[in-house]
């Protein structure tokens, strides 16, 4: 009897000690765990809006280096070479030379506004084919730059068709930039072969208005010729027949 209340004892004793131990386990604060949890999350969420915004800068890095792509073609040498030719049929023209202070000088030597004293047909005559031999250069420059351009049409459509392939295919701002700069390059040289055609035309035109201009004042001297050099008429005795 004394053993079964010695162990009954032991075991009530045991389960007094062992109670607050259980009630520790079992104990949970709920919020602190809501306020640790809220924590995570605002965490969480930060973290993924770094990556997201980290992201997004990738993105606009590439963008940028491919707007700073450049096309690699140039149109320029060959627009160049084509405003060159044209400008050597200018500058091989033959006639009136087309520098001014040249120009100046054979001008009023060739076409002049009234001829000196003691001139005669022979030197009138020379200088009349002087001046038609500058209309007729200047006639075949033009007839020349006028061949010459319809011969760049062909190089133009090209160079056009390239450019415009150029700029619709460019990667970014600075290609398409590129090639509209060359378009216009291409406009402003279009532009230049309609001046030296112009040049070329208005020369040859100035050139036949002063020869008829000049023509004129050969015709008053040849007439003042005519009227100064003439033998004036000496009546004679005309002798009769002997009755």
């Amino acid at each position: 009897m004394k053993q079964l209340r010695s162990k009954i004892l032991s075991t009530l004793m045991a389960c007094a000690v062992a109670s607050p131990v259980w009630a520790q386990l079992a104990v949970i604060d709920p919020a602190n765990l809501t306020q640790n949890t809220l924590t995570a999350l605002r965490e969480l969420q930060q973290v993924n809006n770094e990556i997201q915004q980290l992201a997004n800068e990738a993105v606009m890095l590439t963008n940028e280096a491919k707007n700073l792509t450049a096309i690699h073609y140039n149109v320029v040498p060959r627009l160049l070479a084509i405003l060159q030719t044209t400008n050597q049929l200018l500058n091989q023209a033959q006639g009136l030379s087309l520098n001014l202070v040249q120009t100046q000088a054979q001008f009023a030597h060739q076409y002049p506004t009234m001829y000196p004293g003691g001139v005669n047909n022979t030197q009138m005559a020379q200088d009349a084919y002087v001046r038609w031999n500058n209309s007729l250069e200047a006639l075949r420059t033009t007839v020349n730059i006028q061949s010459q351009s319809k011969q760049n049409f062909d190089s133009d459509q090209t160079s056009l068709s390239d450019l415009v392939n150029q700029s619709q295919n460019a990667e970014g701002a600075l290609g398409a930039i590129q090639a509209t700069n060359q378009l216009l390059a291409l406009h402003a040289r279009q532009f230049i072969q309609q001046q030296q055609l112009a040049l070329a035309q208005d020369r040859a035109t100035a050139m036949e208005q002063a020869r008829e201009v000049a023509a004129q004042e050969r015709s008053r001297q040849v007439r003042l010729l005519f009227t100064t050099d003439w033998l004036a008429y000496t009546p004679q005795p005309v002798g009769g027949f002997a009755p």
